[in-house]
């Protein structure tokens, strides 16, 4: 199974007042044509699709049309988590249509295991699929099944907790992965998240992710990486552009994962080349050398 695993696209986002609506548009155009290149299974996005709970009409256009693509109109799998940034009611609304395309949108965070059957090469995905689980949102679906001592005092525990609840639902049969949008210790971030850390009481040790997994793709943090002294691969996709200057001079990618039932994930980074990369120069003299810099076409 060939897994295409992105994140934190946010949809709408403006840098310094200008919009990023076109190279948003670019970015996907590039994902899609990636999915079809690298003959794609199942596409995965773990959170943060738009950039604020209530985005502008163009950007909420330019999801609904590119997951329909990215679906094959039904023939590829899709499965999308709510972010911090995503309103989860907003997110879902769209829910039963999406359904009837092979697209799966999860507002809020729930113990179920998806078992997905993907046609192209014949295999069942068991998905852990964990929308933003903040404590508020796992309140609210979830509050028979948790202990609100628990959640409140040891939030690190209760996702650790919840996680294994849904390992138990893997089979020897299927390809089994985990997928969702929070903060792990350990990870870089960058000055363009909005922190969901408070005071490190959000902080998932890597421990904490499920050693049952082959696999577990995150959305949050913007860099692209890897994730140390966890039980599994565990990786940060990060976002597909630039959204502030701390992010410059980083390249940006989505994440190619192939793996069978019962077998070892081969994790592969593409990189992508859509997008305006965002560059620091700093001026030693005085402003006349920014000015000089505007008259020679360096911006």
């Amino acid at each position: 199974m060939r897994i295409l695993h992105t994140a934190d696209w946010h949809l709408g986002r403006t840098l310094e007042g200008r919009s990023r609506l076109d190279e948003q548009a670019q970015f996907l155009d590039e994902l899609v044509s990636i999915v079809e290149e690298e003959k794609v299974d199942v596409v995965l996005v773990a959170g943060d699709v738009f950039d604020t709970v209530n985005p502008p009409a163009l950007a909420e256009q330019l999801f609904y049309e590119n997951m329909a693509r990215l679906a094959d109109f039904g023939r590829r799998p899709v499965v999308v988590i709510a972010g911090n940034h995503d309103h989860p009611d907003r997110l879902e609304a769209i829910d039963p249509l999406a359904k009837k395309h092979g697209i799966i949108i999860l507002g809020y965070p729930t113990a179920e295991v998806l078992h997905i059957s993907v046609p192209s090469c014949g295999e069942v995905l068991a998905l852990a699929a964990l929308a933003y689980p903040s404590e508020s949102r796992l309140r609210k679906v979830l509050a028979n099944e948790l202990d609100e001592t628990l959640l409140r005092d040891q939030y690190d525990r209760c996702i650790r907790e919840l996680f294994q609840t849904m390992a138990a639902h893997f089979k020897g049969d299927t390809v089994n992965l985990a997928m969702s949008h929070l903060f792990v210790a350990g990870g870089e971030s960058t000055d363009s998240e909005r922190p969901i850390e408070v005071g490190g009481a959000y902080a998932v040790q890597p421990s904490s992710l499920p050693p049952q997994c082959q696999y577990v793709a995150l959305g949050h943090l913007h860099r692209p990486q890897e994730i140390k002294h966890a039980p599994t691969k565990v990786r940060y996709a990060g976002s597909p552009l630039a959204y502030s200057f701390s992010e410059a001079g980083y390249a940006k990618s989505v994440t190619l994962v192939e793996v069978k039932p019962k077998g070892a994930a081969e994790v592969k980074e593409i990189p992508l080349s859509s997008g305006k990369p965002l560059v620091r120069w700093k001026a030693t003299s005085s402003l006349r050398e920014v000015w000089r810099w505007l008259e020679e076409g360096r911006d």
